[in-house]
């Protein structure tokens, strides 16, 4: 771009040039002129340092302050004019609007000029979307280099404008310890800058801001015409049009875009900025086109374009109608060519082998989706899964406030059953943050968004990071499981730190009909926090009522299945009672072995139950004996369990193992005993992955095994129930744990080599139709129950399943033969494809010790299986159980 390219522009021309002819005005006019080419000299200094600091944004120097001036012609048309005054004042807000997209802005560090409060608390929801997890105080105040670069580049997004406005009056020291201001001259600064400031920062406003900001028009200074009268509300429209629409490849040049490199989103915006060419205006609608075809690979880059074209469309669209329904004067471009389908805009913006198709997911009724997925569709048919998730909305919202307000007394959540006229209803209410409108409609409602973990939030209530809050919420989806309990919804709420007349009521008929927002009607005391009550579709003790996974069909009970640690105390009431049971705060990462089993498993108080709660209180003893520790790379307990088999603890009770997420129930599995933290694998938070890592797992295993020794508990019927787990997370098995049985018993690795070296034929047996148990070992007709009489070169090994979490925590295909993975792909079972399947487990176990006994090859082995079409079999215990299929392998002969 040429050197001063603005001063051709007609506003400039009509405002602010100077006049070949006598001109009545010449003083006033050069004295704007020259203030704003001071300005603009001084701020091109301070954005370019600006561009060094952000290197992947797009250009924000004096060209695009100076195009600015063009598309402002644009905008404008013949329709609208400036006075020098508004001239001055709109170009000085050219200069500032951007001018601190840049570090140097700020005249001191990012997160120094954001305070630390606000800068925990980005640096807080950066981290959450990069790791999954809410940082500790270590990590928020020392955060990785990537997440601490993201957030500068965040911050200076959304504080460019607010800070703009600050420029104005912001001084500079010289060397030699004056003052410099951007704006030198004192009257100029005074009078005009906090304007210029306001128009600068506005920008960055809804547009339905602009008419309250700036609803009165400015008079003229004692040394200017009269008539020099400034219109602000046209001056904020003409910016952020200006602004808006100034994009073309000046603002991404390609020679700049290779020295610069820029990365992810922002790599797509100059990609596609660099093919724009500067645009024009054809009636009410601008026109932009692309200088040159987009590739395939540049497809991205395109639907960016039509994307970010869009958003300049629904700009001056909103600017037009602002001006058009206020009376106002209209600007002449009005709308974007061509963005209204793919098609039409690949006329414009042409494409190279390959065709714009319109694929994206499109929602067109959403209150039907939410009701399809807000329910049963995403939570199954569990209707205490509602009860769990607004217990978790209501403790982090009291989390919240009581990070907030440290003195806050009424911390805890009320949780209250009633009925009314043969209807139930469940109430869960908290004394928490509350919601304002804003939060109501932008943020619970917002399906799909986790509110906590939103700028707009964590700005509405600054703080959070710096107090430690980290919310249980995630999906954004929790509160819409309410309607698995019924349709008729009311949720009431009040912010913490606002009025009675802030109050707001949201009632529901049901996902898929939209809600009624009212404010709380009558004068009567709305406590802060909130409260949602649902009627419930059918009785609590129903089949399929909230009570049918329950033991006594008791609230208190319920909610103690379902919470498992809890950081504030939740109070229960139970139809008609007069006082509420309380569940203290507990956490199991500090809790006792005890009281960790207590909780996860509480004692039986009720009738007829003695018999059970003797069998829990010796599970306990066990427990407390065997359970080891799950700890992080920080030291933190993250779990403390048990392993044991389903079939080692069978009584009238089940205690299975418990998945938790934050400290909820999560996931169960039979293969343990105690608790594994988890986070949730899908949305409705009923499968979940360990936290622990798979290193962290192996300890846990090894030390159970020890214990297991220690305690003289690892028996032969342990050992087969247990040996595929420990062969999948400790590989390869122990030498001396039983995984076999044979016609003289079980069989260990170390027992391999003299009971195959003593034989030259061995049958690898499958099961049916005999059935096999592991207490005592031994094999049975599956019908009769009778034990077997097994064949002496018969082999059944007990490759036992066991369950997830466990199972994902070490897959059994981690330690398969990677020298045969080629071998997957083969069309038909081949005996390397047999053996790439098997070479991990108990099988290939077995078969790679038992080529050393023979000292042969597995193709030796195994290849004869495939020439007789894996079709092996044998008899067992003569013709009155028939045939056991299998595979039979012969010794080869020694050449």
């Amino acid at each position: 771009m040429t050197e001063h390219v603005h001063t051709s522009t007609t506003l400039w021309q009509h405002a602010l040039a100077a006049r070949p002819d006598d001109d009545p005005h010449a003083v006033q006019r050069e004295r704007l002129r020259t203030s704003y080419t001071e300005l603009r000299r001084k701020a091109g200094v301070l954005l370019e340092e600006n561009a060094r600091s952000m290197p992947d944004f797009t250009v924000h120097d004096v060209s695009h302050v100076d195009a600015l001036w063009e598309t402002a012609d644009l905008v404008c048309g013949d329709e609208v004019t400036l006075n020098p005054a508004e001239a001055y004042v709109l170009g000085c807000a050219f200069v500032l609007h951007d001018a601190a997209m840049g570090a140097a802005a700020y005249g001191t560090t990012v997160p120094e000029a954001l305070g630390q409060q606000r800068w925990h608390d980005l640096v807080s929801l950066a981290y959450y979307e990069r790791e999954g997890c809410w940082p500790d105080r270590e990590e928020l105040g020392d955060p990785p280099t990537e997440i601490a670069e993201a957030c500068v580049a965040t911050a200076i997004r959304e504080t460019h404008a607010e800070q703009a406005k600050r420029l104005v009056d912001q001084p500079w020291r010289s060397s030699a310890g004056n003052e410099i201001f951007l704006i030198e001259e004192t009257q100029l600064r005074e009078w005009y800058g906090p304007l210029i400031g306001e128009l600068a920062a506005s920008h960055w406003w809804p547009v339905d801001r602009l008419a309250g900001e700036f609803r009165h028009s400015i008079g003229s200074l004692p040394w200017q015409p009269s008539e020099w009268i400034i219109e602000p509300l046209k001056l904020a429209c003409i910016l952020r049009l200006a602004d808006a629409t100034q994009v073309d490849s000046r603002r991404a040049p390609g020679f700049l875009f290779s020295l610069r490199r820029p990365r992810g989103v922002s790599r797509e915006h100059w990609r596609f900025q660099e093919h724009i060419s500067r645009p024009y205006r054809k009636g009410d609608r601008v026109t932009y086109s692309s200088l040159r075809p987009f590739p395939p690979q540049d497809a991205t880059a395109w639907w960016m374009a039509l994307e970010y074209l869009r958003g300049i469309d629904r700009e001056l669209k909103a600017v037009d109608a602002l001006l058009h329904d206020l009376g106002r004067d209209r600007l002449a471009a009005r709308a974007v060519a061509g963005v209204d389908s793919p098609e039409r805009f690949a006329e414009l913006f042409r494409v190279q082998d390959w065709r714009p198709i319109d694929a994206t997911v499109k929602v067109s009724d959403i209150p039907a989706l939410v009701g399809t997925l807000g329910g049963q569709q995403l939570y199954g048919d569990e209707p205490e899964v509602a009860l769990r998730e607004l217990i978790q909305n209501a403790q982090d919202a009291v989390l919240a406030r009581q990070t907030l307000q440290p003195d806050f007394p009424l911390g805890r959540v009320e949780i209250r059953l009633s009925e009314s006229d043969g209807d139930w209803f469940l109430e869960v209410r908290d004394y928490g943050t509350g919601m304002d409108e804003d939060t109501l409609v932008h943020g619970l409602l917002d399906f799909g968004t986790s509110g906590w973990s939103s700028t707009s939030v964590r700005s509405r209530l600054p703080g959070l990071a710096d107090g430690g809050f980290r919310p249980v919420g995630r999906f954004g989806i929790g509160f819409f499981s309410v309607f698995l309990l019924g349709d008729q919804v009311e949720l009431i709420t009040r912010r913490y730190d606002a009025s009675l007349g802030d109050a707001r009521r949201l009632t529901f008929d049901g996902p898929s009909h939209r809600p009624l927002l009212t404010s709380v009607p009558g004068q009567g005391w709305v406590h802060e926090g909130t409260v949602v009550r649902v009627r419930l579709r059918i009785s609590p003790y129903a089949l399929k009522g909230l009570f049918s996974r329950s033991y006594d069909e008791r609230l208190a009970q319920l909610t103690r299945r379902l919470v498992l640690e809890n950081a504030v105390p939740i109070h229960t009431w139970e139809p008609k009672a007069a006082d509420p049971e309380i569940l203290p705060p507990f956490s199991l990462a500090t809790g006792s072995s005890e009281e960790v089993f207590d909780r996860l498993y509480p004692p039986q108080a009720a009738k007829g139950r003695a018999g059970e709660e003797k069998f829990r209180l010796r599970m306990r003893d066990d427990f407390v004996s065997r359970a080891t520790e799950v700890r992080d790379d920080k030291g933190q307990r993250i779990g403390i369990a048990m392993l044991w088999s389903s079939m080692a603890h069978q009584g009238q009770r089940d205690y299975p193992g418990i998945v938790t997420v934050n400290g909820f129930r999560s996931d169960a599995s039979v293969s343990f005993a105690g608790y594994l933290a988890g986070q949730p694998s899908r949305a409705s938070r009923d499968k979940a992955a360990l936290i622990a890592d798979r290193s962290q797992m192996q300890q846990w295993m090894r030390s159970q095994q020890q214990r297991l020794r220690d305690a003289d508990l690892f028996d032969d019927s342990l050992q087969l129930e247990l040996a595929y787990a420990l062969h999948c997370a400790l590989h390869p098995l122990a030498d001396d744990i039983a995984f076999a049985l044979t016609a003289e018993g079980v069989l260990r690795l170390s027992d391999v080599p003299e009971w195959a070296g003593s034989r030259t034929d061995i049958f690898v047996g499958f099961g049916w139709p005999l059935a096999w148990r592991t207490r005592p070992p031994q094999l049975t007709h599956r019908l009769s129950g009778e034990r077997a009489r097994i064949p002496d070169n018969y082999i059944f090994i007990f490759q036992y399943g066991f369950s997830a979490p466990l199972s994902d925590a070490f897959p059994p295909t981690t330690h398969r033969d990677s020298a045969y993975e080629f071998a997957r792909d083969h069309a038909t079972l081949t005996w390397q494809k047999y053996w790439w399947r098997t070479s991990g487990d108990l099988y290939g176990l077995f078969i790679r010790t038992l080529c050393e006994v023979w000292s042969c090859t597995l193709e030796s082995l195994l290849a004869p299986l495939e020439r007789r079409d894996w079709s092996d079999s044998i008899d067992v215990d003569g013709e009155s159980l028939g045939s056991v299929p299998g595979h039979r392998l012969r010794r080869p002969p020694h050449i």
